[in-house]
């Protein structure tokens, strides 16, 4: 079935913004509304996102997922078996999950406070594992290039049938000038069509040059990622998915610092005392993520505390600051990404203390030579990209 050449949303970027909608120029669009009543902000988030998992997918061969929220993802992965600690930690213990829904849980698992009403981006056709992982979370819509007749049934019944399901040829090639109207001007620049692969890490220049292919891959995911993401950006990744992002920042040692304490709790929601965790009867898993991520906090009201410890049958013992260190010194071979240069040495020093290893960033700093010695202080294996992935 051909697609028309505009669709009318339900309204802009805010609900007093009435006039709103999508539409091509040069035909009709690669994008079907298969079930919902798509809103402007749930097609900035579908296109950017369905753009991330279809580039992971490219440069990695394996299925890969993204979890959108406001243009910027949460979470990002391509396929790889889950512990039993991360399917615990992911909500999935006992679940059959396909590939596509096992790169979904891993995106989804990143940050699972940030990924609440998500937006859900698949590089294949959703099959009915992923239908029903998708069903049961928190999710606003769903992006991917087909759907089978078993999983469309499913997404159908959730939200009452009002689940934005939508669908995108993967055949499409955007034109290569785009356009943007900004306060009734318009501005034009070349397409950000940077090819990411294995090409932009060769440039090695740290003493220590053992890469491993998992860190290369992890590099890739961390680049592409970053290609995607609001300007300042940084992302750890670990085994095949984003484990800390850190987005729209001023100051890119805050972006570091954001995505480093998200890599931490990442990483400390995996520990025996959280996975033990003995919650009340009927509270829902949104829920137990709040509480896991108020039990992480170092400092709260009493108010707050009276109400967290609502939620359990046994209310757990806060982990103490050396008790967490302990733990978070165990988190070994990160990968650490930046969108742009590093300006100085105390990114470095930052994603030291979570667990990096590896680094990529674009290179051609004023001070190049501190943050390549930062590297090598930490015997980390740092490679230059030489692309800048800004994105605004």
């Amino acid at each position: 079935m051909s697609n028309p050449n505009e669709i009318h949303l339900r309204y802009g970027m805010n609900p007093h913004q009435k006039e709103a909608k999508i539409y091509s120029e040069n035909g009709n669009l690669p994008l079907h509304v298969v079930n919902g009543d798509p809103g402007f902000i749930n097609l900035l988030d579908a296109l950017n996102s369905y753009q991330l998992a279809r580039e992971l997918r490219l440069a990695t061969g394996l299925p890969a997922a993204a979890s959108f929220k406001h243009v910027s993802p949460a979470g990002a992965a391509v396929y790889a078996p889950l512990s039993p600690e991360l399917a615990k930690a992911y909500f999935v213990e006992g679940l059959e999950l396909s590939p596509l829904a096992t790169a979904y849980a891993r995106a989804r698992g990143a940050d699972r406070m940030s990924s609440f009403g998500d937006c859900a981006a698949l590089s294949d056709i959703v099959d009915a594992s992923t239908a029903r992982l998708l069903k049961r979370e928190v999710s606003d819509l769903v992006v991917a290039p087909g759907y089978t007749e078993e999983a469309l049934e499913i997404l159908r019944s959730k939200k009452k049938g009002g689940f934005l399901v939508l669908e995108i040829d993967p055949e499409y090639a955007a034109a290569p000038i785009e356009k943007r109207n900004l306060f009734g001007m318009t501005l034009e620049q070349q397409r950000n069509n940077a090819v990411i692969d294995s090409s932009v890490l060769t440039h090695i220049v740290t003493n220590n040059k053992e890469l491993p292919e998992e860190a290369k891959r992890d590099m890739l995911i961390a680049l592409i990622t970053l290609k995607y993401t609001q300007s300042n950006s940084i992302c750890y990744t670990l085994d095949g998915q984003t484990i800390g992002i850190g987005a729209g920042q001023q100051s890119r040692i805050h972006c570091t610092r954001l995505a480093g304490d998200k890599t931490d709790r990442w990483f400390l929601r995996q520990h025996p005392a959280a996975l033990a965790m003995k919650f009340r009867p009927g509270i829902t898993r949104p829920e137990q993520n709040n509480a896991i991520d108020l039990w992480l906090e170092e400092e709260v009201t009493s108010f707050e505390n009276a109400s967290w410890e609502q939620y359990f049958e046994e209310v757990p013992v806060r982990l103490t600051r050396e008790e967490k260190r302990e733990w978070l010194n165990k988190l070994q071979g990160v990968t650490f990404g930046s969108d742009a240069f590093l300006p100085f040495r105390d990114n470095l020093d930052r994603a030291s203390r979570s667990g990096v290893k590896y680094v990529v960033q674009a290179g051609s700093s004023m001070r190049d030579e501190e943050v390549v010695q930062a590297a090598n202080d930490y015997n980390m294996v740092m490679t230059y990209s030489g692309v800048r992935l800004f994105h605004h």
